[in-house]
């Protein structure tokens, strides 16, 4: 059953999701409700072309990555030590989201609309979304953006203009939860890429109480 949500701020028992973690349609993509979501696991996923409303997602299963868990392969750590390029936190948030989304503007089911776009810029000038950013030397090459809360980072998107630019900051987020004692990385869905780097699924209750202890 997919939920029909109102102006009111809940969502359902994130559990009641369907098979494809679909859990409920419509509310808005203000602060508050975002915050709500991300504390219960639950993530807006729509393709903004297509719908009118926010659709909202809660897989039953997460798929993460540990930060002391990150695999660095032989090649990427050759890539690293050359120091080609450099790594920041939240110097061009904005730049980031922007480049996440022209990369898949025009593709069918692309979600990362105008919108979304405001919504998590604002998260960010709140304190509550960050980024990972790319350089080689001044232009910004690859990076990651996501909702930070507590010590879990809960990531949305990533881009790469440089081979690999997307697993360079990854990594860097990765060391950077380490020496924070940062606890978790929700990656939300798996590729081939994050399992690569050491994705593994976890179950719902598991991933909960990793989160509730943030």
């Amino acid at each position: 059953m997919v939920y029909q949500l109102d102006d009111d701020l809940w969502f359902p028992d994130p559990r009641l999701a369907d098979e494809d973690g679909c859990l409920a349609v419509g509310g808005d993509l203000s602060i508050d409700r975002l915050l709500l979501a991300y504390q219960h696991g639950i993530f807006p996923w729509f393709s903004f072309r297509d719908n009118e409303e926010p659709v909202w997602y809660c897989p039953h299963e997460r798929f993460v990555i540990f930060p002391d868990e990150i695999h660095i392969s032989h090649s990427m750590r050759t890539l690293l030590n050359k120091k080609k390029y450099t790594f920041s936190l939240n110097e061009d948030f904005e730049g980031v989201i922007h480049n996440c989304s022209k990369l898949r503007y025009d593709e069918e089911g692309a979600w990362l609309g105008e919108d979304i776009i405001k919504a998590y810029t604002e998260l960010h000038r709140q304190g509550f979304a960050a980024s990972v950013e790319v350089w080689e030397e001044e232009r910004l090459v690859g990076g990651l953006y996501g909702v930070n809360i507590g010590s879990a980072f809960f990531g949305e998107s990533m881009f790469s203009l440089v081979p690999s630019g997307s697993k360079l900051a990854l990594i860097h987020l990765a060391k950077t939860m380490q020496e924070l004692n940062g606890s978790i990385i929700d990656c939300q869905l798996k590729t081939a890429h994050l399992e690569s780097m050491g994705g593994r699924y976890i179950s719902y209750d598991e991933y909960m109480k990793l989160i509730s202890s943030c």
